[in-house]
């Protein structure tokens, strides 16, 4: 992870509560267990491309609609 994963903005939990997934729902759909969830959202965890490519398709949106540089 590099030295800049704190600046990264962050909009998975709004656009997951937009869609109307429980952690647990969005998980199971981008096949990851929820804590891994959880540790993004709470910007533990800056996910790989691949999960982040998942969880953009089941929330329908880009990948740059879920995270962003400032």
């Amino acid at each position: 992870m590099g030295k800049n994963h704190k600046k990264l903005i962050n909009n998975l939990e709004k656009l997951r509560r937009s869609a109307s997934l429980t952690q647990q729902e969005l998980s199971i759909r981008a096949e990851v267990s929820r804590k891994s969830i959880n540790a993004i959202e709470n910007g533990v965890y800056v996910p790989s491309t691949v999960l982040a490519l998942k969880i953009a398709k089941t929330l329908k949106c880009n990948v740059e609609d879920l995270f962003k540089l400032p």
